[in-house]
């Protein structure tokens, strides 16, 4: 089971913020478990086991790529340092549709998932429908979710 790699060691040394389809790096804007009252997809993510390194967020808007290609298909992407053992990633300006998230826990900060010599995730990583890999990573119909255009609450629980 080889799961994505998020690859923003390169991204990291920059502090760009692009609002649109592209890559914010942030500090946590709110509390984890605070609801938003802007629209968008807000996502609190659950049991990191430390605050060492970074939680990465990756918003699929279709199948394409998912999960693996991170850089090249997802539609956003959110970088931030652990803050506890509770984060959040917030997407706004999302238009209505069909979405799935991959969340990892990149402690190392070395930009990919650790793994073992057979492929078992080192570090945390967690998906959008709390969808679990078995012999393989999820699919995007697994993960997939929809988005009606409004205030989405939804939780991610990391694995490791």
């Amino acid at each position: 089971m080889r799961l994505p790699s998020l690859s923003l060691a390169a991204a990291r040394l920059s502090t760009l913020a692009l609002s649109a389809g592209g890559l914010l790096i942030a500090e946590p804007a709110m509390a984890a478990g605070q609801v938003s009252s802007c629209p968008g997809i807000h996502v609190t993510i659950l049991d990191i086991r430390n605050s060492v390194g970074t939680v990465d967020c990756a918003l699929f808007d279709g199948p394409k790529g998912f999960p693996r290609d991170v850089l090249r298909s997802a539609m956003r992407l959110v970088a931030m340092k652990v803050p506890s053992s509770e984060a959040r990633c917030d997407f706004e300006d999302v238009p209505a549709g069909t979405y799935a998230l991959v969340v990892l826990h990149d402690e190392d900060m070395n930009g990919r998932v650790d793994t073992s010599w057979i492929g078992v995730p080192k570090e945390g990583y967690g998906f959008s429908n709390d969808a679990r890999p078995s012999l393989s990573v999820p699919s995007f119909k697994d993960a997939g979710f929809v988005y009606d255009g409004g205030t989405l609450e939804m939780t991610v629980h990391l694995h490791y």
